[in-house]
């Protein structure tokens, strides 16, 4: 199991991403339009730097929803490796069987 702090950190990563989501789209914008004055565009560039930091995107980590853990996760199940084999062999996962002779 992974540590609890890491996996309530990347939660409130989650909840500020989706909070600022709208905002951070919005100066992002600014920024890329090259028909604005110059001005106008730095001010969008400090504005979104003023933002917080866990706000990004990019910090989210994805974590296994049964453990925590941060590495060999599969995207499509929302589980790491581990735990895939685990519920895999208990028949819990569907569409999955885990093969034997």
């Amino acid at each position: 199991m992974a540590k609890t702090s890491a996996v309530e950190k990347n939660k409130r990563r989650r909840s500020l991403v989706s909070r600022d989501a709208s905002k951070r789209a919005a100066l992002k914008a600014i920024i890329q339009d090259q028909s604005n004055p110059i001005d106008e565009r730095f001010r969008a560039t400090m504005k979104l730097a003023e933002m917080p930091r866990n706000g990004s995107k990019t910090r989210i980590r994805n974590r296994c929803e049964v453990t925590g853990r941060p590495r060999g996760y599969y995207r499509k199940l929302k589980m790491s490796r581990i735990a895939l084999r685990d519920l895999g062999s208990l028949g819990k996962v569907p569409g999955i069987v885990k093969s034997s002779w």
